[in-house]
């Protein structure tokens, strides 16, 4: 498995990003292409990314997740995984993402 990104139909401004698989530079486009569409919609007042099945990241899914940060609308969803827990302590960005329990997630989409 490559790659893959579903997204959620919007509920309460909430815009569920689903990502499974590996992301790197070649793979990254569909989530850059859902991404910058949550981020460009003043519907969406909350993008929440379920990372939990990414099982490769390097350093280019750091940088779109970076991004998103950016727009004050990003939230974490779940557990954040292996594949991307080292580099967050690495770069020392983890305390910059804030986290949502899949419940609350959930309850609201």
């Amino acid at each position: 498995m490559r790659r893959n990104v579903e997204v959620a139909p919007d509920a309460d401004g909430i815009r569920l990003i689903m990502c499974t698989g590996v992301f790197d530079y070649d793979t990254l486009g569909p989530l850059r292409a859902a991404g910058a569409a949550a981020a460009a919609d003043p519907a969406v007042r909350q993008i929440a990314l379920d990372l939990t099945g990414v099982t490769l990241a390097d350093s280019s899914m750091l940088s779109e997740l970076l991004f998103l940060l950016r727009t004050g609308r990003l939230v974490l969803v779940g557990h954040v995984p292996q594949a991307l827990d080292w580099m967050f302590d690495l770069t020392g960005v983890r305390e910059l993402f804030p986290l949502a329990g899949r419940d609350d997630v959930a309850r609201a989409v």
